[in-house]
């Protein structure tokens, strides 16, 4: 099993798109820089799985995640408390962009505030975001998600805790005829993870 995690996919992505986000993530306390040193980490891909790791100022962070110059950026964000979460944003060969937090090692209480406050920034602008996934456990890693949910192609598995995704593609998906689900514009929300509203 590999560490839980939330996913979100977006159909546009720009700088204004990062700013927003890591402010949003920022007013929630979820922060790019770390609670003492302050350093903003970037983390390069490599064979290595925490990879090497690199200092960069909050603007060089916001153009990076708009993917105006790379398809893929890692990062760190942290807690008030220190624990690290994991974070990349990358753009897929068909324009999607994926943004995909780690819950990791991180204490529950520390992984339910990283849930709420990423919930809520891709919520603010969810006529961009497609659906989301969230399985804390981890189990369902290996599941195509964006096939899953932006093109209703793929099936899953194993369940994750929540599953969002537009009315249209979840009406063409079978795994998903006859399982309660509830609206939650402008998704249909699978699993009892997200309170109705």
């Amino acid at each position: 099993m590999s560490d839980g995690f939330f996913c979100s996919y977006h159909l546009c992505w720009s700088r204004p798109d990062a700013e927003s986000l890591l402010g949003d993530l920022e007013a929630a306390g979820v922060r790019a820089d770390h609670p003492v040193t302050r350093r903003i980490t970037l983390i390069s891909p490599g064979a290595d799985p925490s990879g090497t790791q690199s200092w960069v100022s909050r603007d060089q962070l916001v153009l990076l995640a708009g993917l105006q110059r790379l398809d893929r950026v890692d990062f760190l964000l942290w807690l008030p408390g220190g624990e690290e979460i994991r974070a990349g944003i990358s753009r897929g060969d068909d324009g999607t962009v994926e943004l995909r937090f780690g819950l990791g090692a991180a204490a529950r209480e520390a992984q339910e505030r990283v849930v709420r406050a990423v919930r809520e920034a891709i919520g603010r602008a969810s006529l961009l975001c497609v659906g989301f996934v969230l399985d804390r456990e981890g189990a369902s890693a290996a599941t195509d998600w964006a096939g899953f949910i932006v093109k209703g192609s793929v099936y899953f598995d194993c369940w994750p805790d929540t599953l969002a995704l537009l009315p249209e593609v979840a009406a063409a998906q079978p795994q998903l005829s006859g399982v309660n689900s509830f609206q939650q514009s402008p998704w249909v929300v699978y699993g009892s993870d997200v309170a109705r509203r």
